[in-house]
């Protein structure tokens, strides 16, 4: 624990928990890894087999407010204005449990969360998600943490939430082998890049904004557990890290895209070599694909990444990202085509009341 850490639950006086805000509001927006987070070592405590890198986009964004219901037996939820139920549901209570557990405060609360993305599509939503979450619970709650306790919390909730706290490109540790405490050892931080010079922007192609029909976390599992391909591919991503952090040291996009895009597609070759084969990839996202392909052909620094979901997002030049936001658009007849930057980290918004 490192001295700007915040004392464990066990060793909070009351004047740590008097100044609470009973009601904030947060903002956070989702991040895009360009080395893949997937499968957990530990489900628990939500710790991964590898780390990854992300870059938190300037669109899409979800804001959430949390406000104290001390009087109340339940939380209440809701979410673009409707109210959430089962696994959903039972996601958030637990995350505000354990900030419950962490503050000492066993108000239950009621929270209002909007999202400016397709939920459960591949497009990151939860890590906006919980994100924000995490940034307004913890001023709600009373409890004043630093950016990377944030980002160990908001992990809690959503693994690529952790890097979601922070703007630009961030890189998410996983735990040491042996660390005494691997809660305490997995945490995102910044990656600094100089962004004037790498001007990197992100072409989104939505080619099917419907939730997937196996969730992330039932896939990770799925993976870890039956695809022959995964031992090899953690060795690689491993390997790739380190090389994506030179790329980006160097401002060197088409290292930076190269990297990516054969991190994603080794990520869903070893979902294909489950069995059962877990398969996003549609024939849309094929057809994108392709397009990137040819953009590259054409000498455009055009790179693809694809979460887990068949939605693609092409890594390019800022200067360029027009020009491939049409080709895209094209190659797939679709209007949901969006172009991002480097964005802000999480952050509590104004007076909420």
């Amino acid at each position: 624990m490192s001295a700007e850490d915040p004392p464990p639950a066990a060793h909070r006086t009351t004047e740590d928990r008097s100044d609470a805000g009973e009601d904030a509001a947060a903002l956070a927006y989702p991040n895009i890894a360009l080395v893949k987070y997937w499968g957990k070592r530990d489900e628990r405590l939500v710790l991964p087999w590898t780390s990854s890198l992300s870059m938190t986009l300037d669109t899409f964004p979800t804001t959430t407010r949390v406000r104290l219901t001390p009087r109340h037996r339940q939380d209440t939820v809701t979410l673009n204005g409707k109210p959430l139920d089962g696994e959903p549901l039972r996601r958030v209570v637990a995350f505000l449990d354990l900030v419950r557990e962490t503050s000492g405060r066993p108000a239950r609360a009621v929270v209002e969360s909007h999202n400016t993305v397709p939920t459960g599509a591949g497009l990151a939503s939860s890590a906006s998600g919980f994100a924000a979450l995490a940034t307004a619970a913890c001023a709600a709650y009373g409890l004043h943490l630093d950016a990377r306790a944030l980002s160990r919390l908001a992990r809690r909730g959503s693994g690529s939430a952790a890097r979601s706290v922070f703007g630009a490109f961030a890189v998410w540790h996983a735990a040491r082998t042996g660390h005494q405490d691997p809660d305490l050892d997995s945490f995102a931080e910044p990656v600094p890049v100089r962004l004037d010079v790498l001007d990197p922007a992100l072409v989104i192609a939505v080619v099917d904004p419907r939730p997937k029909p196996v969730s992330s976390r039932e896939a990770m599992q799925h993976t870890v557990n039956t695809s022959p391909l995964f031992r090899a591919w953690m060795a690689s991503s491993r390997a790739d890290l380190v090389e994506m952090r030179a790329a980006l040291h160097g401002c060197d996009l088409d290292a930076v895209g190269e990297i990516a895009e054969r991190n994603a597609l080794g990520m869903h070759a070893v979902m294909l070599a489950a069995r059962p084969a877990v398969r996003y990839l549609s024939p849309a996202s094929l057809t994108v694909l392709d397009a990137v392909l040819e953009l590259r052909r054409d000498g455009v620094s055009a790179w693809a990444t694809m979460d887990a979901g068949p939605n693609v997002k092409v890594l390019c030049h800022r200067a360029e990202a027009g020009r491939v936001a049409g080709v895209v658009r094209a190659a797939v007849t679709a209007d949901s085509v969006h172009v991002a930057g480097p964005g802000p980290g999480a952050r509590l918004l104004g007076d909420s009341s």
